[in-house]
């Protein structure tokens, strides 16, 4: 049995679960989502607490049932808490702004660049440098985190692009500093 998948998985106070076939059903004070879970693990509610457990002992269900524990685990937390995602913009000129359901970007190109904001995703900018994507799906708020950032990557030798905020990188020497 999978470590993470014996852990339960506290249901916070304004949060209901449902289990449903092949799939829970949370619902909390941020909204609702639907997790699909993999065949052969079955999830109970006992004392406040949601359980996973497979179906039978077996290595085939065993490597899901970590994988549908965290799965339901993030889906409770997205519901009660929330996800967010800081990004920072760096260099001259490189700048975003939120208009209507739309982020625009200059970030160095002959043309700005338009990034509609998904369903589910709060996308907010402060100081023009400064995007914190936010939602109750942990893998949409990463997806669409990891759009943005691949629109301008860090660039190794002048530090310029889209970064998460708190990323280190690693400065490489030009031309001349490689002696």
């Amino acid at each position: 049995m999978s470590r993470i998948g014996k852990k339960p998985i506290p249901v916070p106070r304004g949060v209901t679960v449902k289990v449903a076939g092949a799939a829970v059903e949370v619902k909390g004070p941020k909204g609702s989502l639907t997790q699909p879970v993999p065949a052969g693990i079955l999830f109970a509610l006992e004392d406040g607490h949601l359980v996973a457990r497979p179906e039978r002992e077996d290595k085939a269900l065993a490597k899901f049932h970590g994988l549908a524990r965290s799965l339901v685990a993030n889906a409770v937390a997205g519901v009660s808490d929330g996800f967010k995602r800081e990004l920072d913009i760096v260099g001259v000129g490189y700048r975003a702004e939120v208009k209507g359901r739309e982020v625009h970007f200059a970030l160095g190109y002959s043309h700005p660049i338009v990034f509609p904001i998904p369903a589910g995703i709060d996308i907010t900018v402060e100081k023009n440098t400064h995007v914190t994507v936010t939602g109750i799906d942990k893998q949409l708020v990463g997806q669409v985190s990891a759009n943005i950032r691949r629109m301008r990557k860090p660039d190794p030798y002048k530090q310029k692009g889209v970064r998460y905020t708190g990323e280190v990188l690693k400065k490489k020497a030009g031309k001349t500093g490689a002696k």
